[in-house]
């Protein structure tokens, strides 16, 4: 059973109930599990691997709750639309990708987050062009060594049948359902401290039918509470997703949701930009989660979600960087900057509990984001937990001055990279360097397919 202990940290930010901040802190790392926390003093001395984090800042991993990896290679296109528009305008060029995009595209956005501290992300892969399927995904998250939620999302409306996607790139909905259980069957890990989940998760109101979702609720359930298999959609994104819902189905979002089974501890929603009064009333009383992308929702110029009155209801949220073409980054540190900028914007500096302050972004990016994936073992680096840490450094010019406050100081200055990323009790990111790509390699690699794409 190798240990690991990691000492000496300048500031150990627990995220544990106490919200315990630990000076001169030490973790103490056991078989990939955390089994002691405390000060350096007070923990063994010795471990078959000691890092000292003189200097350091040692974070919980960071957990993203909602990402379209594959968008990579479509990075800074469609400039000026809001989502429909973009939408339109994306889905034939990835309609042109190939499963070694997949694969490429993967390892570029879960390499970008490793260096961001993120070590836990989902992903919301729902379209498989020429031959793709979700193994592509699973078999590079494996590589690169991210703990993964892998999300089989699925399209099935296509435009002659009111949709927005194009008829070529929709599944009919008993092979989705089919390739679904064989990929939970297959790779689903419902164990605590497991690296790989599969999520059942049709893509948006506006590209599956109410029957595909109703029974993706129905299928995911069937493996029973404890196997740990969860739902994921996009829900009320814009004005034209409200609108969509409305002329469609006769409901807002949140009632189309709660209608079909898509609502409680199960099940989180991207994006609920415009969740009314009673949607969040609902998500709180039943437990279900959001994951709130706040750059993808500023790009698109989509709105400003209501996170302050989802976390005064009580509702789950957790952080999101989205797809990679309507973000264009998945520096998850620096959307939990983002997050708490925006809110500034939209309610300014109020104090209380509904606040979103340093910490209570930090809360987003960690706990906040376990908990929307139904994780109680990830999120906080406290004993019998997973032994997932991002540990950065505070030496650069950009956190000059800001000394006085290392947590801060991550969190209002320009965001840096990581120096050394754990998960699951190793090395993924060392000195910078990631460990177990090539990055200069992955970025030329990544590059090149996305000239093939572009190319047609």
């Amino acid at each position: 059973m190798p240990t690991l202990l990691i000492h000496h940290a300048r500031l150990l930010v627990t995220q544990d109930d106490a919200r315990r901040e630990i000076e001169d802190g030490a973790v103490f790392i056991r078989d990939q599990v955390i089994e002691a926390v405390g000060p350096s003093a007070e923990l063994p001395a010795s471990a078959d691997e000691v890092l000292d984090a003189r200097g350091l800042i040692v974070l919980p991993g960071l957990v993203n709750t909602h990402h379209h990896m594959y968008q990579t290679l479509t990075r800074a296109r469609a400039q000026d639309c809001e989502l429909f528009d973009w939408l339109r305008t994306l889905y034939p060029i990835w309609g042109r990708m190939t499963p070694e995009m997949i694969r490429v595209s993967t390892q570029t956005a879960m390499a970008e987050l490793l260096l961001s501290g993120c070590t836990t992300s989902s992903d919301h892969l729902y379209l498989y062009p020429n031959g793709a399927t979700l193994e592509d995904s699973l078999e590079a998250a494996e590589q690169i060594g991210m703990r993964f939620h892998a999300a089989r999302g699925a399209m099935s409306v296509g435009e002659s049948a009111g949709g927005l996607p194009p008829d070529a790139l929709v599944e009919s909905e008993a092979a989705i359902l089919k390739d679904t259980q064989r990929l939970i069957e297959r790779w689903h890990d419902p164990a605590r401290h497991a690296m790989r989940r599969i999520v059942v998760a049709p893509c948006s109101p506006f590209s599956v039918s109410p029957a595909l979702m109703r029974e993706s609720a129905r299928l995911a359930r069937s493996f029973g509470a404890g196997h740990g298999v969860s739902l994921h959609t996009h829900l009320a994104e814009n004005d034209k997703d409200i609108a969509y819902s409305r002329e469609r189905f006769g409901m807002t979002p949140a009632e189309y949701a709660e209608s079909l089974g898509w609502t409680g501890r199960d099940v989180w929603h991207a994006h609920c930009v415009k969740l009314d009064a009673p949607g969040i009333g609902l998500f709180a009383r039943t437990g279900t989660g959001v994951a709130h992308c706040p750059c993808s929702n500023m790009r698109l110029a989509s709105g400003i979600a209501p996170i302050r009155a989802m976390r005064a209801a009580g509702v789950p949220v957790g952080l999101g960087v989205d797809g990679s073409a309507s973000n264009d980054g998945s520096h998850l540190l620096a959307e939990a900057r983002m997050a708490l900028l925006l809110q500034r914007v939209a309610h300014g500096p109020v104090e209380g509990p509904a606040a979103l302050g340093v910490r209570g972004a930090l809360d987003l990016a960690t706990r906040g984001g376990a908990a929307v994936l139904g994780r109680d073992d990830l999120g906080a680096i406290a004993p019998g937990m997973s032994a997932d840490l991002a540990i950065f450094a505070l030496d650069d010019v950009a956190q000059a001055g800001a000394q006085h406050d290392p947590l801060a100081a991550l969190l209002l200055c320009q965001p840096p990279r990581t120096r050394h990323t754990v998960v699951n009790g190793r090395f993924v990111v060392r000195d910078g360097e990631l460990q177990t790509l090539s990055l200069p390699r992955l970025v030329e690699t990544h590059n090149r397919l996305a000239r093939q794409l572009d190319a047609g």
